[in-house]
């Protein structure tokens, strides 16, 4: 089934711009989720901790402790440590937010309104450009100016022109890997909730597979948010180490 999309057009300096208002609202409502679940994991901490959420949200603070160590010195990536655990939880919560249903309005465009906002390829490559951007900073400000641009030539002149192509294929692959399988997952989710809605036999038929990849797209899901910060933090390893 076809759907369309909620757009909204306005005129800025005499140039049109227009906003995808499902993705726009997705990532209010992710970044609204993410939000709550630190503030309640995270509102009675104590040394020891009495309760099962700040157990749970030190569990993923070590693991995404675990992704930067595994990348670069403590001393270096520890500065990194909130920035990772923001990445992980935000793209893991928009990951999961087309999983259980998608909300399509009753018209007739059958407007697709509630979806993964990583479904969006606008999405996933400003998430990646924001990160590659971050390197340059940060390699910068912990390496100096000149250390940073020297490391272009190493340890050969005449490899500055694919350094700064592989700068634009970092983006690309960071980006549209995260989208490919996110929007893959939830179109195979449409097929199957077609199937589901034709009659009594395509219920039967549909039901079990819907489930097992309903169970498949949250694996999905999680390991493309990991994948994300993992090699987010390798690029950021890249910039700001002397021995890379």
């Amino acid at each position: 089934m076809e759907h369309g999309t909620p757009l909204w057009t306005i005129d800025v300096f005499g140039l049109p711009v227009t906003f995808d208002l499902s993705t726009s609202l997705m990532i209010i409502v992710s970044s609204l989720i993410v939000f709550l679940i630190a503030f309640f994991m995270t509102r009675n901490i104590a040394v020891r901790p009495t309760g099962k959420s700040q157990v749970l949200m030190e569990v993923l603070m070590n693991f995404v402790k675990g992704i930067i160590s595994g990348n670069m010195a403590w001393k270096q990536g520890g500065r990194f440590h909130f920035l990772a655990l923001t990445l992980i939880l935000y793209i893991a919560v928009s990951n999961f937010l087309g999983l259980p249903f998608a909300f399509v309005a009753p018209d007739e465009n059958h407007t697709l309104w509630w979806k993964s906002p990583t479904a969006d390829p606008a999405v996933t490559l400003t998430l990646a450009s924001v990160m590659i951007v971050l390197t340059h900073y940060y390699g910068v400000k912990m390496r100096g100016t000149k250390a940073y641009i020297k490391s272009y030539a190493e340890p050969f002149g005449f490899m500055v022109p694919f350094k700064i192509l592989e700068e634009f294929t970092y983006n690309l692959t960071l980006g549209l890997r995260l989208y490919g399988n996110i929007y893959a997952g939830e179109i195979l989710l449409a097929l199957l909730t077609t199937v589901m809605m034709s009659g009594a036999i395509g219920f039967i038929g549909g039901f079990i597979p819907m489930m097992v990849w309903q169970g498949f797209s949250i694996y999905i899901g999680a390991i493309q948010a990991f994948i994300f910060v993992m090699l987010s933090m390798v690029y950021l390893s890249h910039k700001v180490s002397d021995d890379h």
